[in-house]
């Protein structure tokens, strides 16, 4: 019998666990300890990674012959794409970046995986894995939001990034379980592909992180 995504979703999540409480920069913006200026850091990096993840996902969608496949990516690429627009706010609130290193390797090496596996992956591990990371980040932004409103006074168009991808969103889950399960029933998902990727994912979510930690010492 053909094994379960959500069996394997759950496999892959409990593995990561243990490396969720890795991330270094939250747990200082959710005690108000993290420098103002961090948030100038956030927005201008992530305003180029959803720029970045809207082309890939486009692609992966492009290049994946499988139906639930394409539905999912193509279905993440709107989200990054309004995800850019409301960094706006907070570019406006929090100021220019002055870091030193503009824009940062390691905050930028996230997305140039995306951008790998949209020429490389196979579609369905390629889902399996972004998708098993969405529940860290998710929890992540929320913190994040919770802490700019609490410590920073920040405005809730400055926390709308954080608080759109703090939010649970059933059909994503809906599709990507099922871009999952066609590749399992097809027998064209390499289970070890598919947690590879997600270790990949959460240690580059990871990086993207702990480089801010690191410039902005709270």
């Amino acid at each position: 019998m053909t094994r379960s995504a959500r069996a394997l979703l759950d496999e892959i999540q409990r593995e990561l666990a243990p490396r969720d409480d890795d991330n270094l920069l939250v747990p200082s913006i959710t005690a108000g300890r993290a420098p103002r200026a961090v948030f100038a850091a956030l927005a201008a990096e992530e305003k180029r990674i959803t720029l970045s993840d809207w082309r890939s996902f486009h692609a992966l969608a492009a290049r994946a012959d499988e139906p639930h496949a394409r539905t999912f990516f193509g279905g993440l690429a709107p989200g990054e794409q309004q995800a850019n627009g409301m960094l706006d706010a907070l570019i406006a609130a929090a100021g220019p970046d002055h870091g030193e290193e503009r824009p940062r390797a390691g905050c930028q090496a996230y997305p140039a995986y995306v951008a790998w596996l949209a020429l490389n992956g196979e579609s369905s591990a390629t889902a399996a894995g972004i998708y098993a990371n969405f529940a860290a980040f998710g929890r992540y932004c929320k913190d994040v939001a919770a802490g700019m409103r609490e410590h920073y006074g920040f405005a809730d168009d400055a926390c709308a990034f954080f608080d759109f991808f703090a939010a649970d969103v059933p059909e994503i889950e809906e599709q990507a379980l099922a871009a999952i399960q066609a590749g399992l029933d097809a027998r064209r998902l390499d289970e070890r592909e598919a947690h590879l990727c997600a270790r990949l994912f959460q240690s580059y979510e990871l990086q993207f992180w702990n480089t801010l930690a690191a410039e902005f010492r709270g």
